[in-house]
C-alpha cells in the first residue's frame, strides 16, 4: 500500500515507536526491505537519493519502487532523500513520488526558509508532504550517499557540535514552512563514525517542545548508532530515522565472504538471492528495535 508520510508518522510518534526510511538503490534492497517490513506487519519508508542518481537514475529505479510499495501487505511511504536541485525534485513530482526531501540546508536560514515554504505550498496541494532539513549534517569521506568532498575530515563527537540544530530556529522553520517533518543535528552524520557517536537527548527533548505537533522529528545517520541510543531519541520524540550505510557495508561484507567461502563457484543470480535474504534480515534486525518494543 502506498502512502505518504504524514499519517504514519502521526501513529508512529503517538504509539511510541520511529519508523525507519531505508535507501533502496537497487531492486534486490527493495525487496529486501519491504520484505523485511511485511513479515514484521510494520509501515516502512524507501528512499532515493539524490547523490544516487549517477548511480541508478530516479526514473529507472523510482518505477520498481512504486511498483513494490504499491503491492505490499503493509504501508510503504516512497520518499526523496536530500533533494537539493528543485529540476531533481520535480523529476520525483513527475514520476508519482508522494513524499519528498528538500534540503535546503546549506543555504543561509532565512533562504532555506523561503525555498521550502514555496515548496511545501505547490506539494501540499498535490497531496505530496515534504521533509526539510535545518542544521547541516556532517558527511564524512566514507559516506556511502556518495558524496565526494574534498573538504572530508576524521570528525570527533566535538567536531559534529558545530552542525546542531537550535530549537529555536527549528521552531520559527517549521512554523513558517509548514513542512511535514524536520531532520535536525543532535550527534549523528552520513558514512562511518571515527568514533562511537553521542547524542544529544536533550536536545531532541528541546526540539521536540519548539516544533510545532504538525511537524515530525528525523534522525539522519542512525547506522551505527547503538541501538539504545537510537531507542532514546526516539522516546524523546524522533518518529523517522535513516539508515543505509552500516548495512550497505554490511552486505558487502556478506557478499564478499560468500564469495570465498564457495571459491568463486556460486552464480550471480544465487550470490543475488543470497544478499536479498541477507539484507532482508539485516532490515527486520533494524525494524524490530527502532519499534521500541511495540
Amino acid at each position: 500500500m502506498l502512502v505518504n508520510l504524514k499519517k504514519i508518522l502521526e501513529t508512529a510518534e503517538s504509539e511510541g515507536y520511529a519508523i525507519p526510511c531505508i535507501n533502496t538503490p537497487n531492486e534486490e534492497t527493495v525487496r529486501a526491505v519491504i520484505g523485511a517490513a511485511e513479515e514484521l506487519n510494520t509501515p516502512i519508508i524507501i528512499d532515493h537519493a539524490q547523490v544516487h542518481d549517477s548511480l541508478i537514475p530516479i526514473e529507472r529505479i523510482g518505477p520498481v519502487m512504486l511498483k513494490y510499495a504499491r503491492e505490499a501487505r503493509v504501508p510503504v511511504c516512497v520518499h526523496l532523500d536530500h533533494g537539493s536541485d528543485y529540476e531533481f525534485l520535480m523529476r520525483a513530482v513527475k514520476i508519482g513520488f508522494p513524499s519528498i526531501m528538500y534540503d535546503c540546508s546549506a543555504l543561509p536560514f532565512e533562504e532555506n526558509v523561503e525555498k521550502v515554504k514555496k515548496f511545501v505550498q505547490f506539494a501540499h496541494a498535490a497531496g505530496i508532504t515534504v521533509e526539510a532539513e535545518l542544521g547541516v549534517m556532517a558527511s564524512t569521506a566514507e559516506d556511502t550517499h556518495g558524496e565526494e568532498d574534498p573538504e572530508s575530515r576524521v570528525l570527533t563527537n566535538e567536531d559534529i557540535k558545530e552542525f546542531f540544530t537550535k530549537p529555536d530556529e527549528a521552531k520559527k522553520f517549521a512554523e513558517e514552512t509548514g513542512c511535514d517533518a524536520l531532520a535536525v543535528c543532535f550527534g549523528t552524520m552520513h558514512g562511518i563514525y571515527a568514533e562511537p557517536p553521542v547524542l544529544d537527548i536533550d536536545r531532541v527533548k528541546a526540539l521536540r517542545k519548539e516544533i510545532p505537533d504538525s511537524c515530525r522529528i528525523v534522525m539522519h545517520g542512525a547506522s551505527g548508532v547503538a541501538f539504545d541510543q537510537v531507542q532514546t531519541a526516539i522516546s524523546a520524540g524522533c518518529s523517522k530515522i535513516n539508515y543505509y550505510s552500516y548495512m550497505a557495508k554490511a552486505a558487502t561484507k556478506f557478499v564478499a565472504d560468500k564469495v570465498e567461502e564457495t571459491k568463486g563457484t556460486i552464480a550471480y543470480h544465487e550470490l543475488q538471492e543470497a544478499a536479498y535474504e541477507f539484507m532482508k534480515d539485516y532490515a527486520k534486525d533494524v525494524i524490530s528495535a527502532f519499534r521500541n518494543g511495540k
